[in-house]
């Protein structure tokens, strides 16, 4: 009995050393996709891009706010000097104006949701791309994107950003 438990620790034991020297030879990276959106060079154009195309929109939207909470004021100021049906009229251009404004509002975030959708994913393939050179380049055998926790050792995202950011 004795023996058998003492050969079932040395197997368990050995079992263990050679999973420790697999575990050695396995090279594991992580990147941190949001510092890649944040900090490499084309997140940025991208981000000048997207502003730029959306600026004057957005322009448009503020004045347009701006135009209806002074209509509204307007509104409360004469409302008591109007007769009932000046201020159900008032009232019901006041709510077009305010449906308007609304929709307007809506279309500009769902446009510019989707340009930023589109840019970023252009972002990350550019990085993914980086990512795979990279780990070929030094013979990496896992790369993650998304862990709960990563020892800084693993971190390659400043490589990547380097890579990218020099245009390579």
């Amino acid at each position: 009995m004795k023996t058998k438990l003492t050969r079932s620790l040395l197997l368990s034991l050995l079992g263990l050393a050679s999973l420790n020297a697999y575990a050695e030879e396995l090279r594991i990276g992580f990147i941190n996709t949001d510092r890649i959106f944040k900090e490499s060079s084309t997140a940025k154009v991208a981000q000048t891009k997207l502003e730029q195309e959306f600026s004057k929109r957005e322009k448009e939207l503020v004045e347009l706010g701006g135009a209806l909470k002074s209509n509204s004021e307007k509104l409360e100021r004469d409302s008591p000097t109007l007769s009932d049906s000046q201020r159900t009229a008032r009232q019901r251009q006041l709510s077009d104006q305010d449906r308007e404004f609304q929709r307007k509002r809506r279309e500009f975030q769902e446009d510019l949701n989707a340009r930023k959708n589109e840019e970023l994913q252009q972002v990350l393939e550019k990085a993914n791309k980086v990512v795979k050179q990279i780990a070929e380049a030094e013979k990496y055998d896992l790369i993650l994107q998304e862990a709960v926790y990563i020892s800084p050792k693993h971190d390659i995202t400043d490589k990547v950003i380097k890579v990218i950011n020099s245009g390579k």
